[in-house]
């Protein structure tokens, strides 16, 4: 309990340039970066053999969907999006969950430096790069005695999105609501939307408020007449 408390509490922020708002969530971040990946259409997906984790081959980036979300790894950072071409958000090592971490090394189509040597059909060895006080809290990662769950079904419908028409941050969440009903399993996805609901009530009662402020407004000049 106290660590999922301390895991609900710790700052999230997106990390779009052009949408660099800050918001509460799971991981720690400097707001206000670029990632440098830009999509041109919605990723051909394959199914990691054995994980409920999908990649494309096509794609010149360690780029996955899981859980209702998309992952990109790069150097020491993992990003998460609810879509294809972001906003995208960093996540503290801390919080990204076993079955992106368990990715054997073969799947990540461009490798940083400090996967020289590992195997390429194991995980990467987080514990090795990011430390014992890492691999102490992450015990067991590595390893499960249960069958992985099914693959989160994945978002077709931002097929018919991309290019000019791949929609601002703002009304993502709005679209996501209505054509993709996927419940996530992850506590850090599942605080992820739960913040994205939140902020999207949150510009939803400042537009409101802005219009009877106008409407207010414009009420006072016709009583001047």
């Amino acid at each position: 309990m106290r660590k999922l408390l301390i895991v609900l509490s710790i700052l999230l922020f997106p990390v779009n340039s052009a949408y660099a708002e800050v918001s509460v969530g799971i991981g720690i971040s400097v707001p206000g970066i670029s990632i440098g990946i830009n999509m041109p259409a919605y990723p051909r997906f394959v199914q990691v053999p054995g994980y409920p984790v999908y990649y494309d081959s096509r794609v010149d980036n360690n780029y996955f969907f899981y859980d209702g979300v998309y992952w990109v790894l790069q150097g020491d950072n993992w990003y998460m999006s609810s879509w294809y071409n972001g906003p995208w958000q960093l996540v503290a090592p801390e919080y990204v969950p076993v079955y992106i971490l368990r990715i054997p090394v073969r799947y990540y189509r461009r490798p940083p430096p400090y996967f020289r040597g590992w195997r390429a059909d194991a995980p990467p060895r987080w514990g090795d790069h990011w430390g014992r006080e890492w691999e102490q809290n992450r015990r067991g990662w590595d390893r499960s005695e249960r069958p992985p769950p099914p693959p989160a079904p994945l978002p077709s419908y931002q097929r018919r999105f991309y290019g000019d028409s791949y929609p601002h941050p703002e009304v993502q969440p709005s679209i996501r609501s209505k054509k993709y009903r996927y419940e996530p399993r992850e506590p850090v996805t599942k605080q992820y939307y739960q913040q994205n609901r939140i902020q999207t009530e949150q510009r939803s009662r400042e537009r409101e408020h802005n219009r009877e402020r106008e409407y207010k407004r414009e009420e006072r000049g016709q009583d001047r007449r």
